[in-house]
């Protein structure tokens, strides 16, 4: 197969499998947000936090579902901003393929920095230097074929998902008195204020902040695409990644309420370890530091293999620098990998030179981003949708139930997510910044598109005139 700047690459040997792609997607939505992450909404929330994981598990699986459904229906395509491209016109394309990289971009730094602060504990290197070193072994995994990428992630990818079974089952166990004095669920649940310990609107305010830990199912769009067969892959992973990712945050948030009081859970601290350390589980502490490393070097891992796919994707477009579309005989886009590398590095590097204030305002930039791009998602399907009914190819195609109410449901539920971080001071200038951020990118992609076009139609004028 001929990739851009003239490379050949054979997907049979350099793509990825379907366990690759099966467990990249799943791995990828599961990360130090869940168990270190996870103790700020249960102190914010009390037990009614599991409503608020199985609100935003349920905008993944729609969103999910309605992003596979466009792909079987018109496959080969490419990454999910080919759909948005698709639907909405080059300007909103450009859009979510830009503000899309930038969110993973902020996203490496800020973990880049998470894993050497943990990794601190153990060699004792400058925080600085620890996050440099673990971004270059990371982009050499990624500068390899995209099968050895796709190994690296799938083992990282399963000691996350091994962990949560464990825990899962243990805690089970534990609560059925086969070990240990067992635990009062009842009093451990209801005992301490109740079920809605802050009231019913808490559990809407902290829908953002769990929302920004389960996003990256999307991921398996753009893994798919050097696999073998990509339609299939796609399909096969939409159908139930979503269900399977809110019943792992659902099953592994619920263990622990049933476990620990949630009183006791104090944020920024582990609350698997807190409920390993009731259960009598030696080592819980060594053995979460090594977890929550595998998941933040997972990320990593994750965010520049992505980053540099769309961006290499933008550039076979001309949204981007051309060298970004050039592919190694490996089959890996190196320059773009490189360019998300560096500018991972730059944002790692603003959190120790400037924290409050450069950082900060990348963090509130790219917070809400994400909803930005579900919901061009989910306009995307009704565009899709609606063109396949009228064409006569709706059938067998698109199978989502209560069209279009179920879409409009959807883009309900991100407004309310929106809504609700307006309401809450800590996070309405995220809020605010994410849009203005998306604003300014639409503006710029139209400006340039603008021009592009402009360019194009020059010598077709001229030719007329001459005629």
């Amino acid at each position: 197969m001929a990739e851009p700047g003239g490379a050949t690459v054979d997907k049979q040997v350099a793509g990825l499998r379907n366990r690759h792609i099966a467990m990249i997607s799943l791995g990828g939505t599961i990360g130090a947000g869940l168990f270190v992450g996870s103790s700020a909404a249960i102190a914010a929330t009390g037990p009614a936090v599991v409503l608020a994981y199985l609100l935003v598990g349920g905008l993944v699986v729609l969103v999910m579902r309605m992003l596979g459904e466009m792909v079987v229906a018109d496959p080969g395509r490419g990454s999910f901003v080919e759909y948005i491209r698709a639907a909405h016109g080059d300007r909103l394309g450009f859009t979510a393929g830009w503000l899309y990289c930038f969110f993973w971009i902020v996203a490496l730094g800020s973990e880049a920095i998470a894993g050497a602060i943990l990794l601190r504990d153990w060699i004792n290197l400058p925080v600085w230097l620890l996050s440099i070193l673990i971004i270059a072994v990371l982009k050499a995994v990624n500068f390899a074929a995209p099968r050895i990428f796709g190994e690296c992630e799938f083992w990282l990818s399963t000691i996350k998902v091994v962990s949560i079974v464990a825990f899962v089952v243990l805690s089970a166990l534990y609560v059925g008195h086969v070990f240990g004095p067992g635990v009062a669920v009842t009093h451990n649940v209801f005992g301490h204020g109740g079920f809605f310990p802050y009231g019913s609107l808490a559990v809407m305010s902290i829908v953002p902040t769990i929302m920004f830990s389960m996003i990256g199912a999307e991921i398996a769009t753009v893994a798919a695409a050097e696999s073998p067969e990509p339609h299939k892959s796609i399909a096969r992973v939409t159908r139930s990644l979503g269900l399977r990712v809110t019943l792992f945050y659902v099953m592994a948030i619920s263990m622990i309420l049933i476990v620990v009081p949630w009183s006791d859970v104090v944020g920024g601290q582990s609350p698997f370890v807190a409920a390993m350390d009731v259960m009598g589980v030696p080592g819980a502490g060594l053995m979460m530091r090594i977890v929550v490393l595998s998941a933040i070097l997972s990320c990593l891992n994750s965010c520049l293999y992505i980053t540099s796919r769309v961006l290499t994707e933008l550039a076979s477009r001309g949204d981007a620098p051309a060298i970004l579309a050039r592919r190694a005989a490996s089959g890996a886009p190196r320059a773009a990998i490189a360019f998300s590398g560096i500018a991972g590095t730059l944002v790692a590097f603003s959190s120790i030179l400037a924290p409050n204030t450069i950082f900060v305002f990348l963090l509130s930039c790219s917070g809400g981003v994400i909803l930005v791009i579900y919901t061009l998602i989910v306009t995307a399907y009704i565009v899709s949708r609606n063109k396949a009914r009228r064409t006569g190819r709706e059938a067998g195609h698109y199978t989502l139930p209560l069209f279009p109410l179920c879409n409009y449901a959807t883009l309900g539920g991100a407004g309310l997510v929106f809504l609700a971080m307006f309401f809450n001071a800590d996070q309405r200038m995220t809020a605010l910044a994410s849009l203005a951020t998306s604003l300014a990118c639409y503006a710029l992609g139209s400006f340039f598109i603008g021009r592009r076009e402009a360019r194009h139609a020059e010598p077709e004028s001229w030719a007329k005139q001459k005629a």
